[in-house]
């Protein structure tokens, strides 16, 4: 790849989810299961990458806490770079909590406040990473103001921008700079407000009109995760469409991170659009299958004989 490594910048969080065994009655216990996860939309990425041998270095913020010190040696130990990640006395570490109902709805509370402390200084002091980036990849969980800044890095290193919208509510903030992103991976919701749209596109034929859309504004490369249904994609060259795998799930979180990160390894190896699509469609499949957020046997042996299964 052209360039020395991936630098991801955004979030660390610790997920912790729990699935109810029966029905959720106000002011009652409820037995069920429990498990808790390293997460977050830019260091899940980070995680998938470093799995797939891309040297990976992580721009994030954690408390100086053990949850914090967690996160790193997890992060570290899979191989991501978090020497620069940065510690804030007297926060709390990034922490959400999701409650699987029995129907598999799902119930979400994101501590995301250190996100804050991600701010225009803190990019500014790593400056140089922005400089020997072979592509910069981010979630919307940075301050506005903030992502101001790293967009001006990014132009003035000319390093290409990877972002995924993160949330519905989120990906607003990144309306602005899709001129400015060589890659954006937002779900059906997301669209809604990256496209002023009266109604998310759920459906392939509006979804590949919706990814067109997206690189009619400026993006170079748009795709449209339907979870169950698929994705669309689009580029310069036109659009496309792509099923999902039949997967026996186990979790859906992570999986939306997995397919970013086995497409963001395909653009670095210069594969075909479509083969990377299909790489990412098949990340994810694996990891749907895992009640981890990112699959721990992840490497690219598995991601390609899977691929050619």
């Amino acid at each position: 790849m052209d360039g020395e490594y991936v630098l991801v910048v955004g979030s660390a969080v610790l997920e912790i989810s729990g699935r109810t065994f029966e029905t959720l009655r106000p002011g009652m216990r409820h037995y069920g299961h429990i498990h808790a996860s390293v997460s977050g939309v830019a260091r899940n990425i980070a995680e998938n990458l470093a799995r797939l041998d891309i040297n990976t270095v992580l721009l994030s913020a954690i408390a100086d806490d053990d949850i914090g010190q967690h996160l790193i040696t997890h992060s570290t130990r899979a191989g991501i770079d978090c020497s620069r990640v940065l510690r804030v006395s007297g926060a709390h570490t990034a922490t959400s909590m999701l409650l699987y109902h029995k129907d598999d709805t799902c119930t979400r509370v994101d501590d995301l406040s250190i996100a804050g402390s991600l701010d225009s200084d803190y990019l500014l002091e790593h400056e140089s990473l922005f400089e020997a980036a072979a592509l910069v990849v981010i979630d919307a969980t940075l301050p506005e103001e903030a992502l101001d800044t790293l967009f001006e890095l990014a132009m003035r290193h000319r390093a290409r921008v990877c972002a995924d919208p993160t949330s519905p509510l989120m990906a607003s903030r990144l309306r602005r700079f899709i001129s400015n992103l060589y890659l954006i991976v937002p779900n059906a919701s997301e669209t809604a407000a990256l496209c002023s749209l009266n109604e998310p596109a759920t459906e392939r034929d509006s979804a590949i009109g919706t990814a067109q859309q997206l690189v009619n504004m400026g993006a170079n490369i748009a795709v449209v995760t339907l979870g169950e249904r698929g994705l669309a994609y689009a580029d310069s060259s036109g659009g496309g469409y792509i099923r999902a795998i039949h997967t026996e799930v186990v979790d859906t979180a992570g999986a939306g991170d997995a397919f970013s990160g086995a497409v963001i390894f395909g653009i670095l190896n210069n594969v075909p659009i479509d083969e990377a699509m299909r790489l990412g469609v098949t990340a994810a499949s694996l990891t749907l299958e895992s009640e981890d957020t990112v699959l721990q046997s992840l490497n690219q042996e598995l991601l390609y004989d899977e691929l050619s299964a």
